[in-house]
């Protein structure tokens, strides 16, 4: 059964999500590409849909992120940058130190058992090698400490972050060559955020979001160099026409 077929007879609403899923996967995978350009009607026929929900779908990724729109130039997936991840490091250390901070006197048995099943759940995607789940995952562990923090602006904020982190950890996996984050890459950080130091917890956000960033900073340099060379151009130029 195609795409088309198994939602067709969804709600609207499900409908745009079911597409909006279907694009995101295509992007974090890498089937479309950073700064490829997305072309309503090229997307509609690819994926057997209309493009009233393609154009809802279409806004509902700007909003989370993870491709945007430029006045004169048309929609474009999201094209991390070194700058871009040095940026995202530093706002989401900030962010994260802080939401901790309003979180801490918080914590109660809920909190938790809460981050216990956030981290289970993370670590069953990456032992059966699913890695975009395991962005999902990674993803709603760390969204709990924003959660519990009750703090609106900050909620806000990190939503705002979702998208471009998402595409950060999906180059920051293939920088490594991996099917999601290390097994016990989030082991300290549950330690920590489960304990009673503050000041530990604020050191252990500062090395969590430092680990592997040098590495992923390379690859998006390596990968930048490819992009721009006239063979890598024409691939682009094809597939466009396509």
């Amino acid at each position: 059964m195609s795409f088309a077929d198994q939602i067709s007879k969804l709600p609207r609403a499900t409908f745009r999500e079911h597409i909006a899923e279907r694009l995101r996967f295509a992007i974090l995978i890498g089937e479309l590409e950073p700064g490829a350009a997305l072309v309503e009607t090229t997307l509609a026929e690819r994926f057997s849909v209309s493009r009233a929900p393609l154009r809802e779908a279409l806004r509902q990724l700007v909003e989370e992120g993870l491709i945007t729109t430029v006045p004169y130039t048309g929609t474009r997936v999201i094209d991390l940058t070194v700058d871009d991840v040095r940026e995202i490091h530093s706002l989401r250390t900030t962010l994260e130190r802080f939401a901790f901070e309003q979180a801490w006197p918080k914590r109660d048995t809920a909190f938790g058992r809460e981050m216990r099943r956030r981290k289970t759940a993370l670590t069953k995607t990456i032992d059966h090698g699913d890695d975009l789940a395991s962005i999902a995952a990674e993803l709603e562990l760390h969204s709990l400490v924003y959660e519990a923090s009750g703090h609106r602006l900050l909620q806000r904020s990190w939503a705002g972050l979702r998208g471009r982190l998402q595409l950060y950890w999906a180059a920051h996996h293939r920088a490594h060559g991996k099917r999601g984050p290390r097994r016990d890459a989030h082991d300290d950080y549950v330690a920590a955020a489960l304990g009673d130091d503050l000041a530990a917890m604020h050191a252990e956000v500062d090395d969590h979001m430092q680990r592997g960033a040098r590495q992923t900073e390379k690859f998006l340099s390596a990968r930048s160099r490819a992009s721009s060379s006239p063979s890598s151009k024409n691939r682009r130029l094809a597939g466009a026409l396509t």
